[in-house]
């Protein structure tokens, strides 16, 4: 993450360093970092980002301060990996990250994170489970203020690549495609999920407490939640038009992952970014 570090979540442990050491070695070298060298800095306001490869970093050996407008907010620990949220979203830094001690790290660039999760797609999935456990903290801070997501109104989901979106359809084949006519609920909040929604046709309404919060549209994805735990859905979605969806189950996910690890980075782009708007409901 850019803020905080990426360990456990407060649902228990969701993540192995022995498995993320295996993964960030499969592409990448370990270095070494002096105590008080910047790793990277927080973007600093009106100043564009530059023109270069953002990194994720696991950390070997040391220990890591991590800076946000001035103050320290978090202190990564050996085996914890931080900084990932700028790498998968291509985004500024929201903090910087310095030395506190002398250090070890492996960094992985987004391109060495793609070439990772062909070899290692169940990486992903324990990505997620955070970036997911941390998104229903969010959603119950959020239904503690209800009025707030009538304040605020919907948002638009990020949809895939449209290139991508056609070669998913085409690898899942018609059998994976399914229909639903406008008003028809396809998932409803508090059922069980065994597997996430990617749009092929038209638009879907994702509603909690019986207020849209979010709409997805051609590319977009929803249900993601149900490929990391077999917890009930936290929200209901709705057919606004008539639909085709394509329907993505937790092995056909690491298949594909496998076969094209861009659809990971992306959907993990995508978990990332409705986790932080909904973070951003909660802070406003």
């Amino acid at each position: 993450m850019s803020a905080t570090t990426l360990h456990e979540s407060a649902g228990g442990s969701v993540y192995n360093p022995a498995i993320a050491l295996e993964f960030f070695q499969s592409a990448g070298k370990p270095y070494s970092i002096a105590q008080g060298e910047k790793i990277f800095a927080e973007a600093e306001k009106g100043i564009p980002l530059l023109l270069m490869r953002q990194r994720m970093y696991l950390l070997l050996e040391g220990e890591v301060s991590v800076v946000a407008r001035n103050k320290p907010i978090a202190v990564v620990k050996q085996g914890e990996i931080f900084g990932e949220m700028a790498t998968i979203n291509q985004a500024a830094r929201s903090a910087s990250a310095v030395a506190k001690t002398p250090c070890r790290v492996i960094a992985l660039d987004d391109k060495q994170f793609e070439t990772a999760l062909s070899k290692q797609p169940e990486f992903a999935l324990m990505l997620m489970s955070v970036m997911v456990n941390r998104l229903r903290d969010t959603l119950d801070r959020l239904a503690a203020t209800k009025s707030a997501a009538k304040e605020e109104g919907w948002r638009e989901a990020l949809p895939l690549d449209t290139d991508l979106v056609a070669e998913l359809e085409q690898l899942l084949g018609p059998a994976a495609c399914f229909r639903y006519d406008a008003g028809k609920i396809i998932v409803r909040e508090g059922q069980m999920g065994t597997a996430l929604y990617l749009v092929l046709e038209g638009r879907v309404a994702i509603q909690m407490d019986g207020t849209t919060v979010e709409k997805v549209g051609l590319g977009g994805v929803f249900g993601e939640m149900a490929l990391v735990d077999r917890t009930p859905r936290l929200a209901t979605a709705v057919a606004e038009t008539d639909c085709a969806l394509l329907a993505i189950s937790r092995h056909m996910f690491l298949k594909l992952v496998k076969k094209n690890p861009r659809f990971g980075a992306s959907l993990l782009a995508m978990v990332s970014e409705r986790a932080r708007a909904m973070a951003a409901r909660c802070a406003s």
